[in-house]
């Protein structure tokens, strides 16, 4: 039988991972993939919170580079990441895996709003909590919206799910000779500059000894497999 390394875990998903196939928005059958997987997990008794991109729906700063006022860009950017948030948790009860929402704005007819204690009540009541509206401020990534969250539930690690199968010296869909880091530090990823999180998140990570595990969610089962343990994607911290 299988046996988790972490009882708590924060998996962030790339709001891109949800278009499959697609050029824009979402495709049922990678939600309905991925929330099988996150069910599988759950029933090992992992407590798992999540977060998602908004990318697939609205980009903030591809936005405010094309000359919209920054802030309400990104504020459209959390909503996108609201109806990514939806769409899995309707994905995850259908397969009666109790999911509650949590935003960083107030829609009270949407979603809860985030509340910590509350998010880790339900957590210990084996419940999922996706986390949606980044952390609620402009100029903030959802990667230091999950960093944020999962120092807030005290998650063990977090899980950035991604289309690569690990941290690179450089990018390894535009260079094939780009090496992989089977473990990396955290002061490394600053001082390479290598664009795993924004640097905001990073430094939260270091900061708070938040372990950091990236992989490619397109490998099913990967999940399952980097929460038991194996050697999956690159591990960073330190």
């Amino acid at each position: 039988m299988d046996r988790p390394a972490y009882r708590r875990v924060l998996l962030k998903l790339s709001g891109e991972a949800l278009m499959g196939k697609e050029t824009f928005g979402i495709d049922p059958e990678v939600v309905e993939t991925i929330a099988d997987e996150i069910r599988e997990v759950v029933g090992m008794g992992v407590q798992l919170g999540v977060v998602i991109g908004g990318g697939n729906i609205f980009r903030g700063v591809s936005a405010s580079a094309r000359g919209m006022d920054r802030t309400s860009a990104d504020y459209m950017g959390m909503l996108a990441t609201v109806i990514n948030s939806l769409a899995l948790q309707s994905a995850l009860e259908r397969l009666n895996v109790v999911t509650r929402v949590q935003t960083a704005i107030t829609m009270n007819q949407v979603a809860e709003p985030f509340i910590q204690r509350r998010a880790i009540r339900h957590l210990e009541k084996g419940r999922v909590v996706i986390f949606a509206a980044g952390t609620g401020n402009p100029y903030f990534t959802t990667d230091t919206a999950a960093t944020l969250r999962a120092v807030e539930i005290k998650a063990d690690v977090i899980l950035k799910a991604t289309k690569v199968d690990g941290v690179y010296d450089r990018d390894p869909v535009r260079d094939a000779d780009a090496v992989k880091f089977e473990k990396i530090s955290y002061t490394d990823i600053l001082t390479k500059n290598l664009k795993v999180m924004d640097a905001t998140a990073i430094s939260l990570c270091r900061d708070n000894d938040l372990p950091l595990v990236v992989f490619n969610l397109q490998r099913r089962g990967d999940i399952k497999r980097v929460i038991c343990g194996e050697a999956v994607g690159t591990a960073v911290g330190g």
